[in-house]
């Protein structure tokens, strides 16, 4: 089957697609705090983007951007507010533009790091933009203040390290997954992990946009393998988790996903066919951890586990869709 990574992501969606909510409309940033100076900046409203921040004893590094100028000077605010230490790093995850359309409200001292796979994917504005868009639930307006995108400073392959003073950051490249430059950022001290959009909370649904099943499991066992001390994961969006079911948990959706659909494909399936023919974890109820880490946000639960599940059933289509044509 292919391990084909499309130049750009997959723009056809199933029919009634709607897709998160990404719209930095209501958004506010509640700190978690890991130990001193490193803090989850948690969207008050999931699916909105997380952020992080982390210090040492000489700087501080910011994970994303945020997708609007506000939500940037939002971020830098609180880490102002967190850290007595300046913020002279700031690490893209991915080149999607809820993440990096702050780049560019960073000052000019702040080095944007990140995947040069990443930096490779981040050349049209102007498409990004209009991709992004349809994530804005009416609020698609809001992106004609991003006029320049601001490319990352500082990129690497595989592998990089960055020294805050008494605390060492690390950044991972394991492959392709939700795009094809995820980059995972590492806290040993406190076996920490910013996944962006490469890995959310058991239970969540991912996102195939620029790929299919086989090349995100080999990434997410690179993972497992590199980072055995791993414990807590911090998702571009979504609850934090623990790390290790969330990679077991995604590997076991994707192994079933490529069986299901290339078993649809050598028998000439249909793409309707094949949408019911592939097992839904969604269709009854969410995994019992990922309802009970709903609880946490300032929402009704049932709302919260409503609306995630309907979110999350409308992502397993578009998966379903993503590799269905990958593999025709």
């Amino acid at each position: 089957m292919s391990t084909e990574i499309p130049e750009r992501e997959i723009s056809e969606l199933p029919a009634g697609y709607r897709g998160p909510n990404l719209s930095p409309a209501g958004l506010e940033l509640m700190p978690h705090k890991f130990a001193q100076d490193m803090y989850a900046l948690l969207a008050n409203i999931p699916p909105k983007d997380n952020n992080g921040l982390i210090a040492g004893s000489r700087a501080a590094l910011v994970v994303d951007a945020g997708i609007t100028p506000d939500i940037s000077r939002k971020i830098q605010q609180a880490a102002a507010g967190l850290v007595a230490v300046p913020v002279r790093y700031l690490v893209n995850t991915t080149y999607h533009g809820d993440h990096t359309f702050g780049n560019a409200t960073f000052p000019d001292d702040v080095v944007i790091v990140s995947s040069q796979v990443n930096k490779d994917n981040m050349t049209d504005l102007a498409y990004e933009k209009q991709t992004r868009s349809g994530n804005m639930h009416d609020h698609a307006a809001l992106l004609d203040e991003i006029t320049v995108w601001r490319a990352p400073d500082l990129t690497f392959t595989t592998y990089a390290e960055i020294d805050l003073g008494g605390r060492v950051v690390q950044l991972h490249h394991f492959g392709p997954g939700n795009g094809p430059g995820d980059t995972v950022v590492y806290v040993p001290d406190t076996r920490t992990a910013w996944t962006g959009n490469f890995l959310c909370h058991t239970g969540v649904a991912p996102m195939l946009l620029q790929g299919g099943p086989q090349p995100y499991v080999d990434s997410l066992r690179r993972m497992r393998e590199t980072l055995p001390n791993l414990e807590t994961i911090v998702p571009g969006h979504g609850p934090m988790g623990e790390g290790r079911a969330a990679i077991d948990g995604l590997v076991a959706y994707l192994e079933r996903l490529h069986e299901e659909i290339a078993a649809s494909v050598a028998v000439g399936r249909t793409l309707e066919e094949t949408y019911a023919a592939c097992t839904d974890p969604w269709a009854e109820e969410l995994d019992p951890r990922l309802a009970a880490a709903l609880t946490a946000y300032p929402i009704p639960a049932a709302q919260a586990r409503e609306r995630l599940r309907a979110l999350c059933r409308d992502l397993h289509r578009l998966n379903i869709l993503a590799t269905y044509r990958l593999y025709r």
